[in-house]
């Protein structure tokens, strides 16, 4: 249910306040923002990801490898390797590379609708 003017006049002027009381409050909140994973970083976890499910089977298949008591080393590590590659390919903590035609920190992006809406708002401040 979309807000009525009067309501969406009152979250401009919290927002403004929030803006002027704590900037370093607001740059925070914004920054803690996931992102999508980049096309790269899902293939790399996929990767990642199939290098520990070859460990995985290599560990069950040679016992050679294997340690005291019959404890499968290598199928643990690939097991380990496999989740990491899971979560590579999920998440896009710890990409820190720009993706070509991704707007640069405090530059909206205008082809998304959050990025047209912090431009509007922007511009509003700016008037004021």
């Amino acid at each position: 249910m979309p807000l009525s003017e009067h309501e969406q006049r009152l979250l401009d002027q919290i927002e403004r306040a929030l803006y002027a009381e704590d900037p370093k409050f607001v740059s925070t909140v914004r920054g803690g923002r996931l992102r999508k994973p980049t096309r790269r970083r899902r293939l790399q976890g996929i990767a990642v990801f199939a290098l520990g499910l070859v460990l995985l089977v290599l560990g069950v298949a040679v016992r050679a490898l294997w340690i005291a008591d019959n404890f499968p080393v290598l199928s643990v590590v690939g097991f380990l390797v496999m989740l990491a590659g899971a979560v590579m390919a999920v998440t896009a903590v710890g990409a820190k590379g720009q993706q070509a035609g991704t707007p640069k920190r405090g530059e909206p992006d205008k082809s998304r609708f959050t990025g047209r809406m912090e431009e509007r708002f922007r511009r509003r401040f700016e008037q004021e």
